[in-house]
């Protein structure tokens, strides 16, 4: 089924229940089907046909959530960017995927519209601007929803394109990642099915819609029948914990950066947030020593720890249940969804042994925009001979029981005396030591050991010192994974997913 078609159904069904909560906005099931309706109308009618690719480029407000839901009913293609990306990687995507139109807040016009330039294909519509402001090129947000919700013409089928949405590019220019409707939905799907969401829930998402974790919250949440609750940031904690206690929210996504942030607040009671029904974690696995704290924090709540990539959206989900049991486990492959380990042959490896993960399922990527090379590198062929798997380039063991462990990523990687270190293995037991808010381990050129382990550090103590560190890791790592050395910094660069980035982590920066 087609994403808007979701919405359709769920409007009529639960028109009068409030879905979406932004700020002082909050809209009803069937106003929000009736914003979409209208925006969708005046894309058609300004020239956006069935295919065309129209940017997102907003922070999260209600406008970025019609606008995406307006795309789709109007047949074409939704783009989301994250509100803080610069005029040269916006006009480098609008070239890209030849954009239509990209439709933004009055805030970020200018930059917009610098990244527009000269491309008098790409139309521009301001959320917020001024009747007056309209022209060439430029329409008015709220003038596109005083259109009439007439039925644009046949806006195609689940197999189409939906959504093309970019990585974060850590490494070259960033990749359009291709998802038609039936990716979104069979995630969607599949997520909803093991969380076990119902109609009652409230869920609570700072993440960005930009972020496809947060942009599924959205989708999850029509699809339920929920309500979602759409902040900006995690910037002011203690203010987003009131708006949690004021809505009830029971659903809580977060990322290892907030997990961290949390766990440094000392005035939060075990239980502060009583209706709270659960939490899930993605980005990057939550180290055991957090989940141990997030549990004491959050008694009543289940907590999710889970493993995925853009290019598949969910991986893998370790149950609640076997928390106690496997704590530094990612989990099993979620519902409707093959995982499994294989050597640099493609073959499968038995239990214990790493090797690549790879992804078998109906919500793997048709594919890069436009980029055969990188396309042919991560799909490959299947079980099947009419399918393709996603190889993930993410190093795994599996145990017996089939239930999966992060080593890390085939690039980071550390071989220092012969030996290889996964940097996840040492910055979880540099979690564990009391004292450190933030660590990653990078390697470094040494020219006896090849390259020598180093530590990255935020305390949360200061009279923490880099030999208390070491002697912490020498108690609890072989002697070849114990870091060389310690660097403290009062930050950890992060993308804008907010996940830690260990490329930029590992460029030199004045010590603190």
């Amino acid at each position: 089924m087609r994403i808007e078609n979701i919405l359709r159904q769920t409007a009529r069904r639960l028109g009068d229940k409030t879905m979406l909560v932004a700020g002082t906005r909050r809209l009803s099931y069937a106003e929000f089907d009736d914003l979409t309706d209208r925006l969708a109308a005046a894309l058609w009618a300004q020239g956006i046909m069935r295919g065309d690719r129209v940017l997102v480029f907003m922070n999260n407000c209600w406008e970025a959530a019609v606008s995406i839901y307006a795309v789709m009913k109007a047949g074409a293609v939704f783009s989301p960017i994250n509100p803080s990306t610069k005029a040269d990687k916006l006009a480098y995507i609008i070239e890209n995927c030849r954009a239509r139109a990209i439709i933004t807040q009055e805030k970020l016009a200018g930059i917009a519209s610098e990244a527009i330039g000269t491309n008098t294909a790409c139309e521009l519509i301001v959320s917020g601007s001024r009747d007056d402001m309209a022209g060439q090129n430029r329409l008015s947000f709220a003038n596109a929803l005083q259109v009439e919700p007439v039925p644009v013409p046949h806006a195609g089928i689940d197999m189409d394109l939906a959504m093309l949405i970019y990585t974060s590019g850590s490494t070259g220019r960033p990749k359009g990642v291709m998802m038609n409707h039936r990716n979104i939905e069979a995630a969607a799907t599949s997520i909803t099915t093991y969380v076990e969401n119902v109609e009652d829930d409230i869920i609570l998402n700072v993440l960005p819609l930009a972020f496809d974790y947060g942009l599924y919250q959205l989708f999850m949440t029509v699809r339920a029948g929920a309500t979602l609750v759409l902040e900006k940031s995690f910037s002011f904690p203690q203010a987003i914990f009131d708006t949690m206690r004021r809505e009830g929210v029971t659903g809580f996504p977060i990322v290892p950066t907030m997990a961290a942030l949390i766990l440094q607040m000392r005035d939060l009671q075990p239980g502060f947030l009583p209706g709270l029904r659960y939490l899930t974690n993605t980005a990057a696995a939550l180290p055991p020593a957090h989940i141990a704290r997030l549990r004491e924090l959050f008694p009543g709540a289940r907590l999710y720890s889970m493993y995925g990539l853009t290019e598949c959206k969910r991986c893998t989900y370790l149950p609640p249940s076997q928390l106690d049991i496997r704590p530094g486990s990612v989990g099993i492959a979620i519902p409707n969804t093959e995982a499994f380990v294989v050597n640099d042959d493609g073959q499968r490896v038995p239990p214990g042994t790493v090797g690549e993960l790879v992804i078998r399922g109906p919500h793997v990527m048709q594919g890069y925009w436009e980029n055969r090379e990188a396309t042919d590198r991560a799909l490959r062929p299947g079980p099947s001979p009419w399918e393709k798997v996603l190889h993930t380039g993410d190093l795994f063991t599996m145990d017996p029981e089939g239930y999966l462990f992060f080593v890390g990523r085939k690039d980071d990687i550390i071989k220092t005396r012969g030996e290889k270190v996964a940097p996840k293995e040492v910055e979880d037991v540099l979690h564990a030591c009391a004292g450190i808010a933030e660590a990653v381990v990078i390697g470094v050129p040494d020219p006896v050991l090849g390259q020598a382990v180093r530590a990255i550090v935020v305390r949360s103590d200061e009279t923490l010192t880099d030999k208390d560190i070491i002697r912490h890791c020498a108690r609890n790592l072989e002697d070849f994974m114990v870091p060389k050395s310690v660097e403290f910094r009062s930050g950890l660069p992060k993308t804008d997913t907010g996940k830690v980035s260990r490329r930029l982590a590992a460029e030199p920066q004045e010590q603190i």
